[in-house]
């Protein structure tokens, strides 16, 4: 085998551990994933896992990292949409067509990011909690692009609806407030150019 495909499988087998860890952190919490269970939800041996990422510590910075890259690629997806607030639409009806997953797992970076702040030690929580403040930004610039007031609190409105709606769609175990609240959400969009002469107005009282 050559250098070059040595290296080409290289980064796929690290890439196929990465995708891993973020999915099965998210569906079992950081303190009941053992190395074993990304391993085998990797297709992997054990043993190639210690290749890549020598500690469980170094895997879950893997999964905030793929967290950030998934980020970053479906923004820019939705970037190429002409219309901010068609874009934040968009966004709003991804989070619904995930309205099973978010019903029994909850928001895969905000269960993370509360997860990891109850630990004694490290700083991983502020890691999740960069990727939460990518979103933030990216949402203000959709709003300051509109030109509507405030751009920065209604970027904190917006996200919080979503981490609001997945908290109790997860509680309850019930898909269905993500689909009616996700409606909401686009409802109160289609609302602001008008709402924002008057400076804005809360989802939750629409």
């Amino acid at each position: 085998m050559t250098d070059s495909k040595a290296r080409a499988r290289g980064a796929d087998k690290r890439r196929r551990l990465m995708t891993a860890t973020a999915r099965v952190l998210h569906q079992q919490g950081v303190e009941r994933t053992t190395i074993a269970d990304i391993a085998h939800a990797a297709e992997v041996p054990v043993g190639n896992v210690y290749y890549y990422f020598k500690t469980k510590d170094e895997l879950v910075r893997a999964a905030l990292s793929e967290h950030a890259d998934h980020l970053d690629r479906l923004t820019g997806e939705l970037d190429r949409m002409p219309d901010p607030l068609e874009r934040l639409k968009a966004l709003v009806a991804g989070w619904i067509s995930q309205r099973d997953i978010a019903a029994r797992y909850g928001c895969p970076t905000g269960t993370l990011a509360v997860e990891l702040d109850k630990r004694a030690e490290g700083d991983m929580d502020l890691e999740a909690g960069k990727v939460i403040r990518s979103l933030l930004d990216w949402v203000e610039r959709q709003f300051r692009e509109v030109g509507l007031p405030h751009p920065d609190d209604l970027a904190l409105t917006f996200v919080g609806a979503y981490q609001g709606m997945s908290l109790l769609a997860n509680a309850l175990r019930d898909p269905e407030i993500m689909t009616r609240e996700g409606n909401r959400l686009i409802r109160w969009l289609d609302a602001l150019p008008e709402h924002g002469q008057r400076g804005g107005s809360d989802p939750c009282c629409r």
